[in-house]
């Protein structure tokens, strides 16, 4: 399962867009009416007036299943997962409306929310992109849904933005991973490809915490990328690789030193890699670049902006 979270202006566009599609079905809703979407907008609308300051009160989200998991995916299954959906986001206490459509080889539903809750306080979208990931893995490994093996199987022609950088970096890091003898070697490769390696430290040390990768305007924690990236796994890949090579010696990249520091750059391996290892290499090519993304034009008579919309099924 996968799910997409795009906030919003204008509940009368979005409201139109997911009730008046092509064989949309509305499975669910609560806290508005159903008698059309003049009057479902008009309900939204009147309860986003308690947080009249908060200008983009329209959630909207999207799930996305498998064309393997149809069989699985009746509408009462589908509603049922999205309520756990919900709740694993934080999302409650809040008018909703749940339809799915029926206009693509995969199953699909959107659920539109009012992040302005029953009760006058805002539903914030904080950390909403490290929920999302998390509850979809849950809720397809709890309801044995399919789950790709790996990365080859996503359509990359289809990504845009950040989702087409992240992959990007994930396909040039693990290229430049599996050809380095160590953290230099994996640094220099980095570089000649325009990404850059930032490592977070431990307040008022040297202690290495974490790594991220930087490319252009784009910043994403190894974690983030895939979890093989992480400062933790990629260390015990270069500690294995040090192993293997010399009997145990880790090669750092060059750096300045201080007095209590070695010179030669060699540690054993009981030493703590992260006391030394500071790399902040510049690339000397530019930065991976994604394909722009145009503001499209909105539909005559909707008032919704496609590009709000970004989130809906393929």
């Amino acid at each position: 399962m996968i799910g997409k979270v795009v906030i919003g202006k204008s509940f009368g566009g979005c409201v139109r867009y997911v009730v008046e599609k092509l064989d949309a079905e509305v499975l669910f809703v609560e806290g508005i009416r159903m008698e059309n979407p003049a009057i479902m907008t008009q309900d939204f609308n009147t309860q986003r007036k308690m947080k009249s300051e908060l200008s983009k009160a329209v959630g909207h989200i999207s799930l996305n299943w498998s064309a393997r998991d149809e069989a699985k995916l009746d509408n009462g299954k589908m509603v049922e997962i999205a309520m756990e959906y919900l709740k694993l986001m934080g999302i409650k206490n809040t008018q909703l409306l749940i339809a799915r459509h029926n206009d693509s080889n995969h199953p699909h539903l959107h659920i539109i929310y009012n992040r302005v809750s029953n009760n006058g306080e805002t539903i914030s979208d904080q950390f909403q992109f490290k929920r999302n990931v998390a509850a979809c893995k849950d809720i397809t490994i709890k309801h044995g849904l399919f789950m790709a093996k790996d990365r080859d199987k996503v359509n990359r022609k289809a990504l845009k933005g950040s989702d087409k950088i992240r992959y990007l970096l994930f396909d040039q890091i693990k290229s430049a991973q599996k050809s380095s003898k160590n953290w230099k070697n994996f640094a220099n490769k980095l570089s000649i490809a325009g990404i850059e390696m930032v490592f977070k430290y431990k307040n008022g040390s040297n202690e290495i915490q974490g790594v991220s990768f930087k490319s252009g305007e784009y910043t994403f924690k190894g974690s983030e990328i895939d979890r093989s990236l992480s400062y933790g796994k990629l260390t015990t890949f270069f500690q294995d690789k040090s192993i293997e090579q010399d009997g145990g010696k880790i090669t750092l990249p060059d750096r300045e030193y201080g007095e209590s520091s070695p010179s030669n750059g060699t540690f054993s391996e009981s030493s703590k890699l992260t006391e030394v290892l500071e790399i902040l290499f510049k690339p000397t090519f530019s930065p991976i670049q994604a394909d722009p993304e145009p503001r499209k034009k909105k539909k005559k008579g909707t008032g919704y902006d496609e590009e709000q919309s970004q989130g809906r099924g393929r």
